[in-house]
């Protein structure tokens, strides 16, 4: 049987539902992702900010039954391959890890989670979940994606309409699954008004 589970933060002020609302799923209804619904959450990413506009983001997608979709899949570890299977779209993320003149190009993973930060909030309006993963083989995944030396694979996505069954779950994700409490650190724990010794908080 499939279930929707809505899960909302519970923030200490008020946020876009777009916000309140995301949360990252282990199951995903199998409703197709349309080739248009792709080009919809490209398109959000496209116009995150970058360094000097250098975009140096790289995606690679699949839909399921597809080349693509297996390859991708086959790189995963076991774990993530266990709930991953049910996800519609599989996406690997990669970033150029160089400038055009050969230096480092130090914000290059700071710009890809810029895109991956539009593409969920896209995502989240078209009722679309996403999952980041990292557990998977790295050198596999940049040998199967025949990438230039200077890219670097960041994360697997997994991605679907909310929904799905948890029959492929074991016990311990279903819990996971089914809680609805979100947590996150307070903002007085990471924000700071003048220098980290300072530890003015932002309401000082």
């Amino acid at each position: 049987m499939e279930t929707i589970i809505k899960k909302e933060a519970k923030t200490d002020y008020k946020l876009v539902s777009h916000i309140e609302n995301r949360w990252s799923p282990r199951t995903f209804s199998d409703i197709p992702i349309s080739s248009n619904d792709i080009k919809i959450l490209l398109e959000a990413g496209r116009w995150a900010a970058s360094s000097f506009n250098l975009q140096p983001w790289m995606i690679f997608w699949g839909t399921k039954g597809s080349k693509a979709y297996d390859m991708l899949f086959d790189c995963m570890n076991d774990f993530n391959q266990s709930w991953a299977k049910s996800a519609p779209l599989l996406v690997a993320t990669a970033y150029n890890t160089k400038k055009p003149d050969g230096k480092d190009n130090f914000h290059a993973l700071h710009d890809l989670g810029l895109f991956m930060g539009n593409m969920g909030i896209q995502a989240q309006s078209m009722g679309i979940g996403l999952h980041h993963m990292a557990g998977f083989d790295f050198e596999k995944a940049k040998r199967n994606l025949q990438l230039p030396d200077e890219y670097h694979v960041a994360t697997m996505v997994a991605l679907g309409f909310y929904g799905g069954t948890m029959d492929n779950l074991n016990d311990e994700l279903k819990e996971q699954e089914l809680n609805l409490n979100r947590e996150r650190k307070p903002i007085a724990e990471f924000a700071f008004n003048g220098a980290y010794v300072d530890r003015a908080q932002l309401d000082t």
